[in-house]
């Protein structure tokens, strides 16, 4: 036993639970703790220019990984208050991020002492654990058990909250005989799989539902053999987007509301059965439950409980951890097709395919102001396989997921359910912190990219190097096409005479970004011209592994530009981006079945 500073054995767990970078902004009421990781030396600190900014660090660094675990750290008051929005975003999407902050002293919370907030009540609703620790003894447990409760079921985020007194009262801690607690992961029995399985060969059209919780799982690679020895399509969620590659023969589109593609919704429509692995049924992928669910049956695996039944009843589910089901899905499929008891899915996965080959929208547009899909077709023709992507919300994002191709799973790095504005630039740094060497874009429109744009000066200092592309339109682009239902355009302009603009392209699209990158110790190129896309992102490239900063590429759009979205799967409106490579056009698609 030892006796040390509270505040030292929380770095010391910390260290042993695996942790080696954290990101903050330090403040009176947490400097024991800054003072704690100064002496150890053995946790990399990151400082934010926002306290909303290092959660959403911590969240990219998480996912950029599987068994990273994000640290973000701030001082008493608003420094938690700010991290609510991070906390939020890491609950919806199961992501583990531990948030710690500093309070005051015992003796004076609850008497309106300055930046004194009682946080923990406030982040309960939006994590797995809040707790303000008020005995010093028990410090170093809470953080253990914070880390067994983000690693184990649904994984999710924590915060500890640390009075001042208590960081720097003495205790008596052995962190020599430390061990981390066990994850507990429930899983799947192999009479559960085996009736799934039953179920699933009791159907002419099937498709696997493959949702977040795989990536989360590290399973993909169980996905993709299970899926190769029944020869099933499989649907991603855009949490789920990169489990099996995009150029994989039995990855069948997305299907959704907003994030998917043409030939993903058509073949959800025509399937007849659906086994779903690690998703939530979401409201962008499904649409109304009445449309998704009609003529299909439907089997559901899940790590949570109660998230078996919430959106809709299954005909079956089963709660278990992805990976552990998958194992077992692979290991009766196995056994299944030595004794010849798996059905021949050929001619329906050839059909699937067969609209991913004919079933597009188009990118090839040549005019200018640049149309928003030729921008994605030259990402595409320009970063290597291996790209991680980040992206949060907005028009940018949805046509991201239309066009883009993802082939690996953390390559697809989303904020899908909460989506907060100025998400991504601080999700790719925590992603770029991660492993620097990645090939890291993000993708902003203009008001996502300002809400946080002065995170860009971390990149610089902290040497992060990564692309940023900004697609430039002057707009609230999503909110101004919601806006179309009720016939205005109202509140959504970001437009306006900048009299510092010397670029007459610029003129009438407001914030000279360039400036403010440069000054934020970054590099810009700015693109007006489609054909000079391609040029540009390889510049990019090549500017971010010499300068070893943030590299913002800015496309300048068309002001106004519809995204294919709908109401249901079946009620997308495509407007007039159509890429229908059958001879015979749509008629053509509807006359051989692949089209309903």
């Amino acid at each position: 036993m030892a006796k040390m500073k509270a505040a030292m054995a929380a770095v010391l767990v910390m260290e042993k639970e695996g942790v080696s970078v954290a990101f903050g902004v330090p403040g009176a009421a947490i400097n024991p703790l800054y003072a704690a990781l100064r002496e150890r030396q053995s946790i990399a600190h990151i400082l934010a220019r926002h306290v909303e900014a290092a959660s959403h660090m911590a969240e990219g660094y998480t996912r950029a990984k599987a068994g990273n675990i994000g640290v973000c750290i701030g001082t008493s008051g608003p420094a938690g208050t700010d991290m609510i929005t991070g906390l939020y975003s890491a609950q919806a999407d199961s992501i583990p991020i531990l948030c710690i902050t500093g309070q005051a002293p015992r003796a004076r919370m609850h008497k309106e002492d300055f930046q004194a907030v009682d946080i923990e009540s406030i982040a309960k609703p939006v994590t797995k654990m809040a707790l303000t620790v008020m005995e010093p003894a028990q410090v170093p447990r809470a953080f253990q058990q914070a880390f067994h409760l983000m690693r184990s079921g649904r994984p999710g985020p924590v915060l500890i909250d640390l009075p001042f007194d208590v960081q720097m009262a003495e205790i008596e801690f052995d962190i020599d005989t430390y061990e981390p607690l066990g994850v507990f992961k429930p899983a799947a029995t192999k009479k559960q799989v085996e009736k799934a399985l039953e179920m699933l060969m009791a159907a002419k059209k099937p498709l696997i539902v493959a949702g977040g919780g795989i990536i989360n799982a590290d399973a993909s690679e169980l996905l993709v053999e299970f899926a190769e020895l029944t020869g099933v399509p499989v649907i991603p969620t855009l949490m789920g987007w990169g489990s099996i590659p995009d150029d994989h023969p039995l990855m069948a589109g997305m299907c959704g509301l907003q994030t998917s593609h043409r030939y993903g919704n058509a073949t959800m429509l025509a399937s007849d059965f659906v086994l779903g692995i690690g998703n939530r049924w979401a409201n962008r992928h499904t649409g109304s439950v009445e449309t998704y669910t009609k003529g299909r049956k439907f089997v559901h695996v899940d790590i949570e409980p109660t998230q078996i039944g919430r959106v809709f009843a299954p005909d079956y589910g089963i709660v278990s951890d992805a990976k552990a089901a998958l194992q077992l899905f692979v290991e009766v499929a196995r056994e299944w097709k030595a004794a010849g008891r798996l059905n021949d899915y050929a001619e329906w996965a050839e059909r699937c395919a067969e609209r991913k080959r004919l079933m597009h929208r188009k990118t090839h547009f040549e005019q200018v102001p640049i149309k928003p899909q030729r921008v994605y077709e030259a990402m595409n023709a320009v970063f290597p396989r291996d790209t991680v992507y980040v992206t949060t919300i907005g028009l940018s994002q949805i046509a991201g997921a239309q066009f883009l191709h993802v082939y690996g799973p953390r390559q697809w790095i989303n904020c899908g359910q909460a989506g907060p504005l100025g998400w991504t630039v601080p999700a790719a740094l925590g992603v770029a912190a991660s492993d620097p060497t990645k090939t890291v874009v993000g993708l902003s429109g203009d008001y996502d990219f300002q809400f946080l744009i002065e995170e860009l000066a971390v990149g610089a200092q902290f040497r992060l190097p990564y692309v940023q592309v900004l697609v430039n339109n002057s707009y609230l682009g999503l909110i101004r096409q919601s806006q179309r239902n009720f016939d205005m355009d109202f509140a959504v302009q970001l437009a306006f005479d900048n009299q510092n603009v010397e670029d007459p392209t610029l003129r009438g699209y407001g914030v000279d970004h360039a400036k403010v990158i440069e000054g934020l110790g970054c590099k810009t190129l700015r693109v007006t011209d489609p054909e000079k896309l391609v040029s540009a992102f390889e510049e990019a490239r090549r500017m971010a592994a010499e300068y070893r900063v943030p590299v913002v590429v800015e496309c300048i759009l068309e002001k106004v530009t519809n995204i294919a979205m709908g109401t249901e799967i079946d009620k997308i409106n495509e407007f007039e981006d159509i890429d229908c490579r059958h001879p015979e056009g749509r008629e053509g698609l509807v006359a051989a079945g692949l089209l309903e």
